[in-house]
Order: structure tokens, then sequence, then C-alpha cells
């Protein structure tokens, strides 16, 4: 199989819509992912998959911490800027939780500290330890097939 084969059968599987952000020297750091999901109960632990070129890569590797802002149907923007999407400059404001840099309004926002990290092809797994959640009622941001979608009812 192709890589491109591969990259379609992958998109068939539709996914949230989150922003993974770190703090290193007073600055924030975020980047668009859909590689998330949770892992266990007890104790509350996540995982995260960032590829060996993402520039976020290293700065989770040294502050051992990170957030996963998981976006609402409106928060697309937000997406599409730290995808890299969006070219032009954009201020975003970032608030706060468990001391770590989360999006505001995001539908739901948990904070981590890293457990453990294990390199995989061409990605790091960070294994995260949940210390803080805050969750908002609004629709999810979906992601399927190469675009953006909306949930509806049936």
């Amino acid at each position: 199989m192709d890589d491109r084969q591969f990259r379609n059968a992958m998109g068939r599987f539709a996914t949230g819509v989150t922003v993974i952000a770190t703090e290193m020297d007073g600055d924030t750091h975020a980047m668009t992912a859909n590689a998330f999901m949770s892992v266990s109960l007890d104790p509350k632990l996540v995982v995260i998959s960032i590829g060996e070129k993402a520039r976020i890569l290293n700065k989770i590797k040294e502050n051992r911490t990170f957030t996963v802002n998981i976006l609402s149907a409106d928060q697309q923007e937000m997406s599409m800027i730290f995808a890299g999407q969006i070219k032009e400059h954009r201020e975003v404001e970032f608030g706060y939780l468990d001391g770590k840099p989360v999006i505001p309004g995001a539908i739901a926002q948990v904070a981590c500290e890293v457990a453990a990290e294990h390199v995989e092809g061409d990605h790091t797994l960070f294994i995260g330890k949940v210390t803080d959640i805050h969750l908002e009622e609004k629709e999810p941001l979906v992601f399927f097939n190469g675009r953006y979608r909306a949930l509806s009812e049936q």
C-alpha cells in the first residue's frame, strides 16, 4: 500500500479536533491534532501522538506538561491557526488550568503531566497523567475525510 492509500484509510475515521498546548520559557506553543485518546480511568491517563517534525515535540519533552483542548464546533478557525492553514499572524489568548495553557471555550480542557513517552515510527506517544479537567456544554468540532464537519442528530 502507498502513503496516500494509508492516509485516505485513516481519514475515514471521524475524530474530534484538539489543540495540544505547552508552555516553555513563558511562551505558549500549540498545534492542532486529532491523534488523542483516553487510556486509563485509574489512574486517569490520556495519550497524544506528536510527529518527529513538529516544533512542539521537544518543548513537551523538556517541559513534561501539556494540555489537550477539545475544540467546539465554533472553533474551526482556532484549529486552522494551529494547523498552519491560516498563514497571517492571529493573536490567540490562552487561559490556564492547573498552571498550564488552555484554549478558552474548548468543550474540554485536559491538563496533563507526562508520565511516559514512547517513540514509535515517526511519532512520539506521550502518556499524560491528567491533573485537572474543565468542561463546557457545546457541540464538538468534527473532522472526517479531510474536512471539518458538524454533528447532526438522527
